[in-house]
């Protein structure tokens, strides 16, 4: 018997070439690992990202004891690493300290850091009363992307933005193409201070670092890019990488030298 429906179906079949293209997508090899084509290929800066969750009482002891640490591995030429920012955050996970730590020389200089901090008796010590404020911590090990500014010291005040976005596995390289273009249109008030993505932690996660005058001027700044011509595009070609986003506003600390 002759069915209509049925020929259709016996002629897609037959048909190998054109059956294969609906449901078969060739993918070009890759050439390289993907921290290697979007991080400064100039620098092997490490970063080192961290949040720690304190007990509410605890917060301005804490600040205070991780201040005088940091000052000193800040300035100790022994260690090959420095504090990029601290904060508190404002409006997001409350009583919770978030520091950034550049690491200059990559994996080697981290290694040599945490080598000499576990025979340092007097940061042994910070860390056990350290631990007698937090209630938890994590971190996570990351690269900076090639097309985002290097985060260096600036004055204050200002009130910081951390928007965090856990994209789909596979598809930071397509984020990065569309953000290389994007983050001209974020530029020109010198709100953009870094850009990162995870590399050891919780993975595929990205970190945008911004800098505002206060929440008015964040509202305004982020209103004027969608009168930009391509912004909406880099919106509508991104969404759809990402599978959950945060968005953090911080305070800096005293000592943190992005203020």
């Amino acid at each position: 018997h002759s069915y209509p429906g049925c020929r259709l179906l016996i002629i897609a079949f037959s048909d190998k070439g054109w059956f294969q293209s609906m449901f078969v997508h060739e993918v070009e090899a890759r050439k390289d690992a993907h921290s290697n084509l979007l991080s400064k290929s100039e620098t092997s800066d490490l970063y080192k990202i961290q949040f720690h969750n304190v007990k509410p009482e605890c917060l301005e002891a804490y600040n205070n004891l991780e201040a005088e640490v940091q000052s000193k591995l800040h300035l100790d030429q022994d260690y090959p690493c420095d504090v990029v920012g601290s904060w508190n955050t404002w409006y997001g996970d409350q009583d919770q300290a978030v520091h950034i730590w550049r690491y200059t020389g990559g994996y080697p200089a981290l290694t040599e850091c945490l080598t000499k901090l576990n025979n340092n008796k007097e940061y042994l010590h910070f860390r056990k009363e350290r631990s007698k404020m937090l209630v938890s911590r994590r971190n996570q090990l990351l690269l900076e992307f090639s097309f985002w500014n290097e985060p260096t010291p600036r004055n204050g005040p200002n009130i910081y933005e951390m928007r965090s976005y856990k994209l789909k596995p596979g598809t930071m390289i397509e984020w990065g193409n569309h953000w290389a273009r994007a983050i001209k249109h974020r530029q020109e008030k010198d709100e953009a201070v870094g850009g990162f993505f995870s590399q050891i932690g919780d993975l595929y996660e990205v970190h945008h670092l911004w800098a505002y005058k206060d929440l008015q001027s964040r509202e305004e700044t982020r209103n004027s890019a969608w009168q930009k011509e391509g912004w909406a595009s880099s919106v509508y070609y991104t969404v759809p990488l990402i599978r959950s986003m945060e968005s953090r506003i911080m305070i800096p600390t005293k000592s943190s030298p992005l203020q």
